[in-house]
């Protein structure tokens, strides 16, 4: 691999963080290594990457690392020109995918809770689920495709990881995946 272009992902295969910086990769092919982190016992590097949250995901370019999921697809996005965008190119639809990924990114860690208090997030959720539903009409423009009606994005690649792509579709009845122009999907 040429020196300018030595990319490195620090993850957890199981953590979807880390699955929504591996989709972008692939959707922009960037050839990257997958460096398997041990969450219990830390390795003294992804300390040093990430030394304020001390976790994955970790993108090193070059030697220099970026850290957090969101950040990191939006740095592949501005660094990698090749391949489709992950954010549309007009400000307002831009705008609009970055307000639903904090969005989801905010609401459904609620789910992290136990017992009651789990059921009570489940149901306030399930409303946010709703609101996000028809937030997202306007930006599908009654589509049954990706938000820009032509490449899977930082929207879709976020609804992915968190639901996975079956269930994505089924909760918002938008097709996010068509196996046939995303065979780079196969990420098992």
């Amino acid at each position: 691999m040429a020196k300018e272009n030595n990319v490195k992902l620090q993850g957890m295969w199981a953590i979807p963080y880390v699955k929504r910086v591996e989709i972008a990769l692939k959707i922009k092919g960037i050839p990257y290594e997958f460096v398997e982190e041990d969450l219990v016992n830390k390795r003294q590097l992804l300390l040093q990457y990430n030394p304020v949250h001390k976790k994955v995901s970790v993108l090193i370019h070059n030697g220099k690392p970026i850290c957090e999921s969101l950040v990191i697809l939006e740095y592949i996005d501005e660094t990698w020109k090749n391949g489709p965008p992950l954010l549309p190119q007009d400000p307002y639809k831009r705008a609009k995918v970055r307000f639903w990924t904090s969005f989801l990114f905010e609401n459904l860690l609620l789910l992290a809770s136990e017992g009651e208090a789990q059921e009570k997030a489940i149901k306030v959720v399930f409303e946010k689920l709703k609101s996000l539903e028809e937030g997202l009409k306007d930006l599908f423009q009654g589509q049954t495709h990706h938000i820009d009606g032509e490449n899977m994005g930082i929207l879709d690649i976020v609804l992915c990881s968190l639901f996975g792509a079956h269930k994505a579709q089924e909760v918002l009845g938008v097709k996010f995946i068509d196996p046939e122009s995303f065979h780079w999907y196969a990420l098992g």
